[in-house]
């Protein structure tokens, strides 16, 4: 988890990326059939990650060994580098977040000659510019995602509201009543539950926070640093007074996961997360299948907006590989639409490939999903990753640590932003 995802052409420079002529003379040479390609393509798999690297073992003859990485994005940003610094070949394939491009760069080969033309412009076309850096398409669009909001329809039937919220005032009203009643049988109950830790996605989480009340995109496409501003402290703010009253007292140390396991386990109203919870949670064995919904997360008053986080993930190889020609093959695989496909009606991984959007069997598996198309035409907002370039991650890491000390009550709103304010300018002024 779309049109664009964090779109828009990576700062160019000295990519280091393996030219196109380079690339294409490697892939004139023996066959890479019979060969081993190490990969990191998630953490743990979900519904069809298995299926589609089966489907691309049998179609390419390439055995794929596939190493469970780290969950949290920025662990699993650090463990690249940590590789990339070392000149490690070690894993040949590897998933990359949509705003890491610019970063990672000058340690990825240029996928561009792999692909035909027509699976080239089978994708949207603003991941593919995001994905490339100085003329090079340093990753292959796999999947996009943005933020949304789950809600228990059952339960909103229950205590007679006629729909899901519309405003972030309407879901704490309605996350304050629903968890009042649900506590008379379940101690357990909460409100509403979200990704509050200190870590990349929380900086998802508060962009939405802060975006839907009119604060910015934190540093915004001219350069302007904005985030000193009493929207986005007011939406800190606000998100600091759900813990420990809709939001459980861990919420400041969530990640995707902890969100999931509490909704799931049939212990929330609400939960912020992305579209690959939905078939976790209509799996046979959940105790809410077919008893909930997604919308766009709320706005940020009458005057606010619906903003998701646009996500999504990218297939890359490392320019330290012994296998390039192999890895670039399963990467081309990996992202065709037949191997998306699976991963869709299995897992509901939300296509880049525009047609797969109108195939019957994707949308008999995901109704949603012709709803959030027009989120990434309207409400989606990117992270700030493109005008920052190389600085992005550092960027981030200003952004998440000030606002999760807002969170566990160590500042203000408004002292987070002044923070923020000062330690970009220094990092990026």
């Amino acid at each position: 988890m779309a049109l664009s995802a964090c779109a828009g052409q990576a700062p160019a420079g000295d990519s280091g990326a393996a030219t196109s002529e380079e690339t294409a003379a490697s892939t004139e040479g023996g066959s890479t059939e019979g060969s081993t390609v190490t990969a990191m393509l998630w953490d743990t798999p979900r519904p069809g990650d298995e299926e589609a690297v089966a489907y691309c073992e049998e179609q390419t003859g390439i055995t794929i060994d596939v190493q469970n990485g780290p969950e949290s994005a920025t662990d699993r940003l650090a463990l690249y580098l940590q590789f990339f610094g070392a000149g490690s070949g070690d894993i040949d394939l590897m998933q990359i977040d949509v705003i890491w491009p610019g970063i990672l760069a000058e340690h990825l080969i240029d996928l561009r000659p792999y692909l035909s033309d027509e699976q080239y412009n089978s994708y949207f076309q603003a991941i593919v510019e995001n994905n490339t850096v100085d003329g090079a398409l340093v990753g292959i669009p796999w999947f996009t995602d943005a933020g949304l909001l789950y809600y228990r329809s059952d339960l909103l039937e229950k205590y007679g509201f006629d729909g899901p919220p519309e405003t972030w005032a309407e879901l704490e009203e309605m996350a304050t009543t629903i968890q009042e009643g649900e506590r008379a049988d379940n101690s357990d109950f909460w409100g509403f539950v979200w990704q509050g830790a200190a870590y990349e996605g929380l900086t998802c989480d508060a962009l939405e926070w802060q975006y839907s009340w009119n604060g910015g995109t934190i540093v915004e496409p001219d350069g302007t640093i904005s985030i000193n501003n009493e929207n986005a402290a007011a939406a800190f703010d606000m998100a600091a007074g759900w813990v420990d009253n809709i939001s459980p007292p861990g919420v400041v140390s969530y990640m995707e996961e902890d969100a999931r396991g509490v909704w799931q386990g049939g212990n929330a109203a609400f939960m912020r997360n992305w579209p690959y919870a939905y078939a976790l949670g209509n799996a046979e064995d959940s105790v809410i299948k077919d008893s909930f919904g997604v919308v766009p997360l709320p706005k940020g008053g009458d005057n606010g907006q619906n903003a998701d986080t646009l996500g999504g993930w990218q297939v890359a190889v490392s320019t330290y590989s012994d296998n390039q020609d192999a890895a670039a093959q399963v990467a081309v695989c990996l992202t065709s639409a037949e191997a998306q496909k699976f991963r869709a009606t299995l897992g509901s991984s939300l296509p880049t490939i525009g047609d797969l959007y109108s195939d019957e069997d994707v949308l008999a598996s995901n109704p949603f999903f012709g709803q959030l198309y027009d989120v990434f035409s309207g409400g989606a907002v990117a992270r700030p990753s493109t005008v920052t370039g190389e600085d992005y991650n550092q960027v981030s890491t200003i952004y998440f640590t000030e606002v999760n000390k807002v969170l566990t009550g160590q500042q203000t709103g408004q002292e987070a932003v002044e923070s923020i304010e000062s330690q970009l300018q220094g990092l990026l002024q």
